[in-house]
């Protein structure tokens, strides 16, 4: 880096470390002393750096203990995105996952107004199933933005699904939830296997690296889902 370096340069350098997994989720941080060597500027500099990234949920800082990468999906608040194979699993059924189809696109226009995302930004559109018990549990319609998870492009989604990949592959910092009725329709309603036009409950999640849009995925479940909260 070459200039002065200031906080937000720190900052920014250590977030594309992070997001290029450099440093994995649950990864120790090496000390301040140490990246203020490597970036050519004080501790204090650092230490700012680093603090910014711990209030934006990216890094936890311990006393005595540095700081790690934020292991996803434990949010600090409450928020925990679900393993959908835990979730059936923990049911007491068998989980059965099977890839639909993907394909990596421009981001369509509805995507890129909800994301904010730039005319060319590319995605990567993933359509899945999972069973329990052989059943239709969820349909899981996800666009993953590449310019946040560059890895997404070449994974390889025939054998784990993107939920999966995602939780233990990107930490994230912020997520937006909603839930909503919806009639099954075309595809959905067929893998579903229910009548279309039947009501169904839908989750849309979008979430966030700081600032970047990671995913935004669509889950519609089976006729008679319950989704249960505990506080």
């Amino acid at each position: 880096m070459a200039g002065k370096i200031g906080f937000r340069d720190v900052k920014r350098e250590v977030f594309e470390q992070i997001r290029s997994k450099k440093w994995s989720p649950g990864a120790l941080l090496p000390g301040e002393i140490e990246l203020a060597a490597e970036f050519g500027c004080a501790r204090a500099t650092v230490n700012r750096a680093m603090q910014e990234l711990s209030d934006d949920g990216i890094i936890e800082r311990r006393r005595k203990g540095g700081s790690r990468v934020k292991l996803a999906p434990v949010r600090q608040v409450t928020f925990e995105i679900p393993r959908v194979r835990a979730e059936i699993e923990a049911k007491g059924a068998a989980y059965r996952y099977e890839l639909v189809s993907s394909a990596v696109l421009t981001t369509p226009k509805w995507l890129e107004v909800r994301l904010a995302l730039g005319p060319n930004a590319r995605v990567r559109h993933v359509q899945c199933m999972h069973y329990a018990d052989g059943a239709p549990y969820q349909f899981e319609d996800r666009w993953i933005n590449l310019a946040a998870v560059p890895r997404a492009e070449s994974a390889d989604f025939s054998a784990i699904g993107p939920n999966e990949w995602l939780v233990s592959e990107v930490p994230y910092t912020t997520a937006e939830l909603r839930f909503s009725a919806s009639a099954a329709a075309g595809p959905v309603a067929a893998f579903l296997k229910t009548m279309p036009g039947a009501p169904i409950f839908l989750a849309e999640r979008t979430t966030w690296m700081a600032e970047t849009p990671v995913t935004n995925v669509r889950l519609y479940f089976a006729p008679g889902h319950q989704m249960v909260a505990r506080y």
